[in-house]
Formats: structure tokens, C-alpha cells, sequence
């Protein structure tokens, strides 16, 4: 189980790594192609180490970490 309180500052730390600058929670990064597939790929690696979890590629995709709130559902939601 992820807590809300832990996780949403480093998500939204690693979002403004991937940026080079912050973003608001609700403000899309993949859609508007400001981050590219690749770099999902190592936002998600960058969160399960940051976070210690595990992330099940099966199950995801790319939408799923549009934004900094759609991060957060998805680590509640998929977070091993």
C-alpha cells in the first residue's frame, strides 16, 4: 500500500526531474508530449526505486502517467 503523504512529494520530484522543471498535479506530460515513451520508462524506474515498489509493466501504459495525480492512482492502484 502506497501512503499518499510519502509518495505524492516524490512523484512529483521525479516529474520535475524528468521536465527540468515542476509540474502541477493535474497538468497532462505524456499526452501533451512533453515526456516521450522512453522516458515513461525511466520515470517508472526512477519510482520504484525512489519508492522501493514494484511496478508490473504487464499492466500499464503510458496514459496511466500523464499526470501526477494519474501516478498516484496508478501506485495505489498496481504498487507491489
Amino acid at each position: 500500500m502506497i501512503d499518499e503523504k510519502t509518495a505524492r512529494p516524490v512523484v512529483r520530484e521525479v516529474v520535475a526531474e524528468m521536465l527540468g522543471h515542476s509540474a502541477n498535479d493535474s497538468e497532462a506530460i505524456v499526452s501533451t508530449g512533453l515526456i516521450d515513451s522512453l522516458s515513461v520508462v525511466r520515470l517508472i524506474t526512477r519510482l520504484e526505486e525512489k519508492l522501493k515498489i514494484k511496478l508490473p509493466a504487464g499492466h500499464l501504459q503510458p496514459e496511466d502517467f500523464d499526470t501526477v495525480d494519474l501516478i498516484m492512482e496508478t501506485l495505489e492502484r498496481e504498487a507491489r
